[in-house]
């Protein structure tokens, strides 16, 4: 069942997922939550944020240039991901190099669709545009194309995607996951607890099910 931004199957608790639609492990995490969702009963509730700006709001960004070292290396991303994905038995298409994308517009369209009542079929379609099916590009009639697809009305969808109500609320929730603390995607807050990145979904899943909720 989806009411605005949240999904879930039982009645439990509501963690708050931030995430951006172009980062890869946003996508990654995503493909677990309905799993994860029927086996404690927690709800989600989808927050699409401009990543960008979000880490830029920290002060230290590791992807500008000369800097993405490490774990922020293209090339380990590209091969983490894959070893990811194909844990997790899902489709990956590494778009760094291939497809260059505005997170302001994606946020913004995936506030938009949460505004209109589908924001986890919208973002799971974003999603599997940018990750698995190797476009290359991503513009204002790509959103509207998807909206569709994640059965909004694309008149609807485009009156709504520059309007001031989704530029209000893109910003009020940006503002919200600072206030949470979060410094990256994709970030959980569960209980008050802060659990950042696909890797710590286990951790997720070990602190819903310590607090009993077993839907």
């Amino acid at each position: 069942m989806t009411v605005a931004g949240v999904t879930s199957s039982a009645p439990g608790s509501v963690v708050e997922f931030y995430f951006g639609l172009g980062s890869r492990y946003s996508y990654l995490a995503a493909s677990q939550l309905g799993a994860l969702a029927a086996a404690t009963g927690a709800a989600f509730d989808w927050l699409p944020v401009d990543s960008a700006k979000l880490i830029e709001a920290r002060g230290d960004n590791p992807f500008k240039a000369g800097k993405a070292a490490g774990q922020y290396d293209w090339d380990y991303r590209r091969r983490d991901a894959e070893a990811w994905a194909e844990y997790y038995g899902i489709a990956f298409r590494e778009p760094h190099g291939r497809l260059a994308l505005d997170p302001e517009l994606l946020s913004r369209a995936a506030v938009t669709a949460r505004r209109l009542g589908a924001v986890e079929g919208y973002a799971r379609a974003l999603f599997a545009a940018i990750f698995v099916e190797e476009r290359t590009r991503i513009d204002g009639a790509v959103c509207a194309e998807l909206a569709e697809r994640a059965g909004l009305d694309r008149a609807r969808f485009e009156a709504e995607l520059d309007s001031c109500a989704s530029r209000a609320e893109q910003a009020r929730i940006l503002r919200q996951a600072l206030e949470r603390g979060a410094f990256g995607v994709p970030t959980f807050i569960a209980d008050g607890r802060l659990f950042w990145g696909n890797d710590r979904l286990v951790l997720l899943r070990h602190h819903l099910m310590r607090e009993g909720r077993t839907g």
